[in-house]
């Protein structure tokens, strides 16, 4: 079991803000969500892993260094020899060249003829070249494609990653800020209950009011006190929310005081639908169809035959060996391997199988695109329609608060009575929190526009 001690090593507990802390505001939850957020952190070493792997692929391409040797301590021959080689593969032609250095000493079997030089030993230089199979494309230069694609996607699912977590902490401010405008309200409404209490205590203690008016405004009273304790847990809870993204530098939550608390909603710019869509999902969608196209022509390339020119140049230096005069002089040679499968099931099975997940891919990827459009366009039907509701909403606002005032006005003349003045003024907060929630859709459909559209500045990133 983990101590205490240690699990507030692993996870640092929530503080709250210095007590100088200034109002907070969208920017600068954004701009520490962006920096600190673990998600985003643990998205950028599975991005740095990506760059690994990119470097591994290209190990195929390393250069190899290899020796060999042996000697006959036994026997009638006493022939011993070494020879050493330096091969590095050609990156954009199937194939390798390479350069190399023997020498031998002593006698060899006829069969082990091959192993003689001159008596300073023999350099060579070679190359091979891949004329039909593995000359486009080859495993090695798969393997280079594949781990850029795995870096071109690590990267965009790091970008998706980065747009999701700030979509979540944009919400998170805008509720903490909301739960705030609401409780505004409630208190708006205890503090009319409130004073209203005063005066029927006056008139009840003069002898105008009866009792009864006093046990049913205090009823309300108790009613709006307990909305208000209710808006405050939920304003404490909105900002517990909001710590998982704001954090100190160093990546510590950090819990916003009351204090902080901006009095409105933030003010943003009525965003346009894009035309072009760069979303980080597509991205990955098309780059997952793009490899799987380079690997049906890896398939294809298997059912090619395969043709290989082979080209030496060699010399023996020093003075003639056992072998004689033949090793001495410049040996060019010129050779071709050519094999083939007769059959090629393999080759055609594999290339089957990439065939269908290319179409897959396709149709996967057309979807997406269209999910994308459409939701995109949706979004876009909700910001054309928020600013005439929020019209509407503050249309009814006023009426609403001047009917509240109204029906007080008639109950200090005794022309209405508490029922009535109650119900104006709770209808007049409820227009007041209907038109909060317009207000806090039209942003939130601003950031949902931002988020399904790819747009990474709009979200802090």
């Amino acid at each position: 079991m983990i101590s205490p001690g240690k699990a507030q090593d692993v996870a640092a507990l929530p503080t709250l803000a210095p007590t100088d802390a200034g109002v907070l505001s969208l920017d600068d939850v954004l701009a520490t969500s962006a920096k600190q957020s673990p998600q985003i952190l643990e998205a950028l070493a599975r991005a740095r892993s990506a760059d690994g792997r990119r470097l591994s692929a290209e190990g195929a391409f390393d250069t190899l260094f290899s020796a060999e040797g042996g000697s006959r301590v036994l026997g009638y021959y006493n022939g011993t020899y070494a020879d050493a080689k330096v091969a590095r593969p050609i990156e954009n032609w199937g194939g390798q060249i390479y350069g190399g250095y023997r020498v031998s000493s002593g006698s060899f079997p006829i069969y082990e003829d091959k192993n003689y030089t001159n008596q300073l030993g023999e350099i060579r230089a070679g190359a091979v070249f891949s004329l039909l199979r593995d000359r486009m494309i080859d495993e090695r230069r798969f393997g280079r494609v594949s781990a850029d694609a795995d870096r071109a996607v690590a990267d965009a699912e790091r970008q998706m990653v980065a747009i999701g977590v700030q979509r979540r902490a944009f919400d998170a401010y805008l509720n903490w800020v909301a739960a705030g405008q609401r409780l505004g309200i409630y208190r708006h409404l205890l503090d009319l209950a409130q004073e209203r209490q005063r005066g029927l205590q006056r008139s009840f203690e003069a002898g105008l009011r009866p009792r009864i008016i006093l046990v049913e405004n205090d009823q309300t009273l108790l009613r709006r006190q307990a909305m208000v304790v209710q808006s405050e847990q939920a304003v404490a809870n909105a900002a517990n929310t909001l710590s998982l993204y704001w954090r100190d530098a160093d990546g510590r939550p950090l819990i916003p005081r009351k204090e902080q608390m901006p009095v409105s909603l933030p003010a943003l710019p009525m965003a346009n639908v894009p035309q072009v869509v760069t979303r980080p999902d597509l991205i990955v969608a098309q780059l997952r169809e793009r490899l799987v196209r380079d690997r049906l022509s890896l398939d294809r390339n298997a059912l090619l035959p395969r043709l290989e020119l082979q080209m030496e140049v060699a010399r023996d230096i020093g003075d003639v060996g056992l072998g004689g005069v033949s090793r001495s002089g410049n040996d060019v040679r010129f050779g071709l391997r050519f094999s083939v499968p007769l059959e090629q099931r393999a080759a055609r099975g594999k290339l089957m199988q990439t065939q269908a997940e290319l179409d897959a891919n396709r149709r996967r990827t057309q979807w997406l695109d269209e999910q994308i459009r459409a939701e995109i366009d949706g979004i876009g039907i909700t910001l054309s329609a928020a600013d005439r509701l929020i019209a509407l909403s503050e249309g009814e606002k006023q009426r609403a608060e001047e009917m509240a005032a109204a029906e007080r006005r008639r109950f200090t003349m005794g022309a209405s009575d508490l029922f009535l003045v109650n119900s104006r003024e709770e209808a007049a907060a409820s227009v007041s929190l209907t038109l909060l929630d317009q207000r806090l859709r039209r942003i939130a459909a601003n950031a949902d526009l931002a988020a399904s559209s790819g747009n990474a500045a709009a979200l802090g990133l």
